[in-house]
């Protein structure tokens, strides 16, 4: 296997929330629901840059799609990463959240590892954590 993430899909609950939160609260660039006139064919994506995209599918699609019986299991299994270039962007990107309704598990702050951040959870539970590192840089 190649090292080629491209596609990072979330079972969201309720897409039109979970569409909201992402294009209307965080700004992410969308051409909304699609595939809506076939069965368990709604979902949304957003492309993230990079060659990344995060989709959004209803969790009972996503679980009907892959064979496997849904779950509700989400908080804290895995943590997805945003990569910003400064502490006051995360501070921006951590209040932008909060503000879309995102529920702040840990306020940013300085990190072990030498850089600083901070987590939420999205409508779902997914959890993001936005983090800078003054080794990492991020083209815009």
């Amino acid at each position: 296997m190649k090292p080629r993430l491209k596609v990072l899909t979330l079972a969201v609950n309720d897409l039109e929330r979970s569409l909201a939160f992402y294009r209307d609260g965080m700004g992410l660039p969308t051409q909304g629901i699609i595939g809506q006139e076939f069965e368990d064919g709604a979902v949304v994506f957003f492309h993230m840059g990079d060659d990344l995209i995060l989709a959004l599918f209803p969790a009972p699609s996503l679980a009907k799609d892959a064979k496997i019986s849904p779950t509700q299991t989400r908080l804290g299994a895995v943590s997805i990463g945003h990569i910003v270039n400064s502490r006051q962007e995360v501070d921006a990107v951590m209040k932008q959240a909060e503000d879309a309704g995102a529920i702040i598990t840990d306020r940013p702050h300085e990190r072990f590892w030498g850089g600083y951040s901070g987590y939420f959870h999205d409508p779902d539970g997914h959890l993001w954590e936005i983090a800078w590192n003054p080794h990492w840089t991020v083209a815009d």
